[in-house]
Parts: C-alpha cells; sequence; structure tokens
C-alpha cells in the first residue's frame, strides 16, 4: 500500500527538516510512501529545507488557505492508496509511526485512523495534561464515537474520495469529517503505538485564537453545545486546580503554576469567544485565526 504523506506548511522551518528527516527513517521502503508538502505562502527557509528531500511541493495562495481546503489539494496531488496526515510542527517518535499509523487501514479494521501525540521539555504544562488525555496510551480500534485529530492521520483515498474536508471550517475539519463517516457506519480507529512529538510554539494571544476559532468551528460541528461565561469560569477554575494538584505531585508546581493558570485561561477565554461569535468569517478574522501573529 503506498502511502501519500501530507505536510500543510506555512514557515515550518523550525521543526520541518527533523519531521522529513524522521519520516524518511521510518522502518518502510523507501518507494513505499510518497511526501507532498501543501505550503500556503511560507516567507521563512521551509521550502528550502522541504527542497532538500524528495518531496513535491504543491502551492496554495494564502488568502485561500483554510485547513480543509489545502488537505484537499494534497489529496487531490497524492497518488497513494492511504493519505497520512501530520502537522509541519510535529516529529514522529521512532520509526515504527508511519507503519503502525496505517496498519488498521490494510488490515481492514479502520476507515479514518488518528496517532498518539506527546509534548517534550519544551510544551507547556497544561498542553501535556490535554494530550494525555485525549491521546492514552491504548489504542482503540476502531474506537467509539467520532474524536479524530489530524495533527497525525491517515484516511484511505478511496473513503476520502467519497467525503471530502470540509473547506469552511475554521478547525476541525477531522472531527467533521469523522462524524460524516461515523453516520456511514465507516470506522474511527486510535493508534497508540504511533507516536509524534507535538510542538507547539505559540505566545498567550495564539493560544487564545487557537481555541477560539476551534470552539467557532465546534458550532458547525456540534451546534447543540453551548459555553456561557459561567461555563468559562467553571472550566477554567477546575481545569487550573487539577494541573496545579498535578504539578504538586510531581514536584513541579512552583516551575509551572502562573503558566498553568496562564493557560487555562487562555484556553477557555478562548472557547467562550469562539461559542459566541455568530458574524460570519470575516477576512481579518480568517487572518487571525489562521495566520495569528
Amino acid at each position: 500500500m503506498l502511502a501519500s504523506i501530507i505536510i500543510r506548511t506555512y514557515n515550518e522551518s523550525k521543526h520541518l527538516g527533523a519531521l522529513l528527516s524522521a519520516i524518511n527513517n521510518q522502518a518502510v521502503e523507501k518507494d513505499s510512501f510518497e511526501i507532498v508538502i501543501v505550503d500556503s505562502g511560507s516567507t521563512d527557509s521551509t521550502l528550502e529545507i522541504a527542497n532538500n528531500f524528495e518531496t513535491r511541493i504543491v502551492n496554495i495562495r494564502k488568502e485561500d488557505f483554510t485547513f480543509g481546503r489545502s488537505l484537499n489539494i494534497g489529496c487531490d496531488a497524492a497518488h497513494g492508496e492511504a493519505l497520512v496526515f501530520i502537522s509541519g510542527h510535529c516529529i514522529p517518535k521512532g520509526d515504527r509511526w508511519l507503519s503502525e499509523l496505517i496498519k488498521p487501514l490494510k488490515n481492514n479494521e479502520s476507515e479514518y485512523v488518528y496517532g498518539r501525540q506527546i509534548g517534550d521539555e519544551e510544551s507547556k504544562y497544561s498542553e501535556r495534561q490535554l494530550l494525555n488525555k485525549y491521546f492514552p496510551k491504548e489504542s482503540s480500534i476502531p474506537q467509539e464515537g467520532y474524536f479524530c485529530n489530524n495533527a497525525t492521520s491517515a484516511i484511505l483515498k478511496s473513503v476520502w474520495e467519497e467525503d471530502k474536508f470540509d473547506e469552511e471550517l475554521t478547525g476541525l475539519e477531522d472531527m467533521a469529517l469523522a462524524k460524516q463517516l461515523v453516520k456511514k457506519s465507516l470506522r474511527i480507529g486510535y493508534v497508540a503505538s504511533s507516536v509524534v512529538y507535538h510542538l507547539h510554539d505559540e505566545t498567550w494571544t495564539q493560544v487564545k485564537w487557537r481555541y477560539e476559532r476551534e470552539s467557532y468551528a465546534l458550532r458547525h460541528i456540534m451546534p447543540e453545545v453551548h459555553v456561557s461565561s459561567f461555563d468559562f469560569l467553571r472550566y477554567a477554575i477546575n481545569a487550573i486546580f487539577l494541573d496545579i494538584y498535578q504539578a504538586f505531585k510531581d514536584r513541579m508546581l512552583s516551575k509551572y503554576f502562573i503558566e498553568i493558570i496562564q493557560f487555562r485561561t487562555m484556553q477557555y477565554w478562548g472557547t467562550f469567544k469562539g461559542n459566541q461569535e455568530h458574524r460570519k468569517l470575516s477576512s481579518s478574522m480568517k487572518e487571525r485565526y489562521f495566520y495569528p501573529r
């Protein structure tokens, strides 16, 4: 099964070299995969780094970018039976990432799968707690529900051709597609043995905007979900206390105390703001969500 590894990039020079090196060091035959990069106007050395490896680069105009559209463009350009997605700021852990990820597709155990994400020592403490919660150490193939995450995932191309990614959403295009597939009785799988480091290098404002755009998208996927100002306070305070307790147990409280408060406040403030936003996405909102500074 040929795997087409599709990477969305915009100024990903910090981690792209390590990502492409890790892909080329996977324990698979070199002719069993191809790398397709969908770039939306990088101004750093992203494309120079990509050209040092055997990749195929597809360009998309910055103003045309959405997460779903860039993936659909990459899928259209791909030749593989399995479409593999990995974020430009993720790095596979070990040489079994690819083979483990696509195994459920090859074995007819799932049609759409996603792998485990972990942080590193540079990751924000609360971010690591979230990754541990949503990406546990045990696989679930297939799983219940339609949670999915394209930071590292794979889907059969034949399945994608029938149900493509929503090109209007500001995020969570993975969950939106997974929901459609589950309605058709197709299977979503979680592969804990396929692991990547997911490395977010964000300011506090960027953290807020990330959760705001995802919450904005979630309103369209799950319109029954409502987040009030009371919910914001309740969720943030509860998460802060849980993280503080865990950091105390880990003997890291003095190091991360302020960071925990900052992260959880921005997370839930962004979630509240995105849930309350009912205007059509403007060009200025799109710029802020997709290209936060």
